[in-house]
């Protein structure tokens, strides 16, 4: 089985970047897993794409080498289980809150005896190697998304359950949970509250043996949480570089024809 790079990089001590797909396109899939991102995640929950979407866009992006992920809508296992039979290397799975979901998620993840994973690789058995079946439980990475208050409450019990690699921090849930609204949601937080509790979730993961992921929205904040000691940090959206790479333009454009 072809290796997952992210793990490697991990056991290396080096951290990942990791692109982020909410449009539903294979070629601009491509063109995004191109670039020099560690991992490209496919966004089937809040992107505007389903499986018959997600399906091509690991095909078209299979060619580059990188680590690809799905964010999949929930812990459902039927759904964890057909992303992973599609050619995901790892799942981010949101809105983890306490130990027992923790579990039915990692549960999903593995093959027996580890897990209650069906056997059915129908893409991936062709586009991860020879030896699937055998190597998959040590390779696919079960990613845990911590964004609530209730979440933030029951880390310490999360990040103990057995087979979970990683968590994954998104502010804006994050926010609206610990703050109960009172903050508006967004990324890149800067209020010291929200920064206590970014950097006490990357602790307690740490501490756990585990690694932590955090969601950005630019260069400079996904640097600073690398430097915090972030494993993985999210720095660009096809969405979010489509809008800011029309909107510099079109500024420029009208600027110059204004002189």
């Amino acid at each position: 089985m072809i290796k997952n790079t992210i793990k490697q990089l991990w056991s290396d001590g080096k951290p990942a970047l990791n692109g982020w797909l909410s449009i539903g396109n294979a070629f601009s899939a491509e063109i995004m897993a191109a670039q020099d991102f560690d991992s490209v995640t496919v966004d089937l929950q809040h992107g505007a794409l389903d499986y018959n979407s997600a399906l091509p866009m690991f095909q078209a992006m299979r060619a580059s080498g990188k680590t690809l992920m799905a964010r999949v809508p929930w812990n459902e296992p039927g759904i964890i289980m057909k992303a992973l039979d599609g050619g995901a290397y790892g799942i981010i799975c949101p809105m983890i809150n306490n130990r027992a979901e923790a579990e039915q998620f990692v549960s999903a993840m593995r093959y027996p005896p580890h897990g209650t994973r069906s056997f059915g690789p129908t893409r991936v058995n062709f586009a991860a190697g020879a030896n699937y079946a055998g190597e998959a439980n040590d390779e696919v990475l079960a990613i845990a998304m911590i964004e609530t208050a209730q979440g933030v409450a029951n880390a310490k019990e999360i990040v103990s359950t057995p087979g979970l690699d990683a968590i994954y921090i998104g502010p804006s849930d994050l926010t609206l949970g610990v703050t109960q609204g009172r903050l508006p949601p967004g990324q890149d937080r800067e209020e010291a509250e929200m920064i206590e509790v970014i950097q006490s979730l990357l602790a307690t993961a740490h501490d756990a043996g585990i690694h932590a992921c955090i969601h950005t929205a630019s260069a400079s904040y996904a640097a600073k949480a690398i430097g915090w000691g972030f494993d993985l940090a999210t720095v660009a959206t096809d969405v979010a570089l489509l809008v800011n790479g029309a909107r510099s333009t079109l500024a420029e454009a009208r600027d110059l024809m204004e002189r």
